[in-house]
């Protein structure tokens, strides 16, 4: 026999308990429930099967109010019994109670979970619900501009729009109901401040040293989800990434160490799919990989090879999804995950890895470019300053440059970091430091949680 899996489950005798595994197969995928056979997919044999075959419909009819087919099987001389049931279209409960198979378990569910579920075989989502207690007082007009602007930027939006209040705008997008009710999705998009409703629509960026114990600065971000890509993206290149510097003769390139296209379609992907009864959408960067988590996994029998394959789009929050669209944010072909690869291959950049973890999705991208950087020990046609096409000096004027190049390109960088990255002593850094402050930079902060300021006397 086939091991326990999302779709069976064995039990070696019945009991009318086991109702709500049937419960957890109807509001799931369906299944089959094997009553005379052991954990181990052996099967052992029940007594009084056909009585059981009987009994057990007019239990399942009584308790959960659908049909299940039940079959009295045979295997050596042992009778045991097949109960199928199919998934249901509606929530199903047991005494009241609403049970979930996820795996090979049995979940009961409460809370926003049970309110998400409920919503799901309802044919809705979360961000469809009405707020009873926002209005249109709490609502950002700039954000309205924003999105309509960059909707007729995108063609997917039409001109005359620039014109209508934001009443009117919110209805043509479904965000409001006939009395004037907002939904979930209206506030979070174009919200003053959406977290005194919603205090987890808040994006949390940590750079980390060796592990996560090792916190060394942060950002949170908070506002509308609208224009929170864009946010995050410039605290990000302010900050967190590098943009190596490389001359051409005498011009000047500065590249952001990953492909922006791509990163912000995984930043859109991120806030738009966000469970946001849950935690914070959270972003840690270390110096060899960039994680970034949101609550909520992935649509059920989704896998990273899914994703980066033809999928249809199945968006968790069907508003938001909608406005990141008409936006020009994201496309509704499922089609978000090939930009990402393609970004990431012309970049020559691994692929990100994209999976379930902790009641969530997580992507995690490697740093090749900052670790190719930190291990050679040099920057030169990279972040140094060099001329034709010539690796800078290691020593003299030519290092102390590289070292304010760096400092310019991260403020946030440290002594420590560009001792790795240069490949020379603290000490000797520290002495380019020394020299750079008399007239070129500043120390704003404490060596924790402290930047450079670029002065230039």
């Amino acid at each position: 026999m086939n091991n326990e899996n999302q779709n069976i489950e064995y039990k070696e005798s019945w009991r009318d308990e086991y109702v709500k595994w049937l419960c957890g197969f109807a509001n799931a995928q369906g299944g089959q429930l094997y009553i005379g056979i052991d954990d181990r997919g052996e099967v052992c044999g029940v007594e009084n099967a056909h009585k059981l075959s009987e009994d057990i419909p007019n239990k399942v009819v009584s308790f959960l109010g659908i049909v299940a087919e039940v079959n009295v099987l045979d295997k050596d001389g042992k009778d045991y019994i097949e109960i199928d049931v199919a998934p249901s279209d509606v929530p199903i409960s047991y005494k009241g109670k609403y049970y979930f198979r996820s795996g090979s378990t049995l979940q009961e569910l409460n809370g926003a979970a049970l309110q998400n579920f409920v919503l799901r075989k309802m044919g809705r989502s979360w961000d469809e619900v009405i707020n009873d207690r926002a209005t249109l007082n709490d609502l950002d007009r700039e954000a309205v501009d924003y999105f309509i602007r960059k909707g007729i930027e995108a063609e997917r939006v039409p001109e005359d729009l620039r014109k209508a209040s934001t009443e009117e705008v919110l209805t043509s997008l479904g965000l409001v109901d006939d009395n004037g009710g907002l939904t979930n999705a209206a506030v979070l998009l174009f919200g003053k401040n959406p977290q005194r409703y919603y205090p987890s629509a808040v994006f949390k960026i940590g750079r980390f040293g060796i592990d996560e114990a090792d916190l060394r600065f942060q950002d949170v971000i908070e506002g509308n989800i609208l224009q929170m890509a864009e946010r995050v993206m410039d605290v990000l290149k302010a900050k967190y990434l590098i943009s190596p510097v490389r001359f051409e003769g005498m011009q000047r390139y500065e590249k952001l160490e990953l492909p922006k296209e791509a990163l912000r379609e995984i930043l859109y992907n991120a806030i738009a799919h966000k469970d946001y009864t849950g935690p914070d959408i959270q972003m840690h960067v270390y110096d060899s990989s960039i994680e970034i988590w949101n609550e909520g996994e992935l649509p059920e029998g989704y896998t990273q090879e899914t994703l980066f394959a033809r999928h249809s789009s199945k968006p968790r929050n069907h508003k938001i999804a909608n406005v990141f669209f008409k936006a020009g944010f994201i496309d509704t072909w499922g089609r978000g995950f090939q930009k990402i690869r393609d970004g990431f291959e012309a970049d020559g950049i691994p692929m990100p890895k994209v999976e379930n973890f902790c009641g969530g999705v997580r992507v995690t991208i490697e740093r090749t470019v900052f670790v190719k950087l930190s291990v050679s020990g040099q920057t030169g046609g990279q972040t140094g300053s060099q001329t034709g096409g010539q690796t800078g000096s290691q020593a003299g004027g030519q290092t102390r440059e590289r070292v304010y190049e760096l400092i310019k390109t991260n403020p946030y960088i440290t002594r420590d970091e560009l001792s790795k990255v240069l490949g020379i002593s603290p000490s000797a850094i520290q002495k380019h430091i020394d020299k750079l402050k008399e007239v070129r930079i500043r120390r704003i902060g404490g060596d924790f949680g402290g930047h450079w300021e670029i002065i230039e006397k």
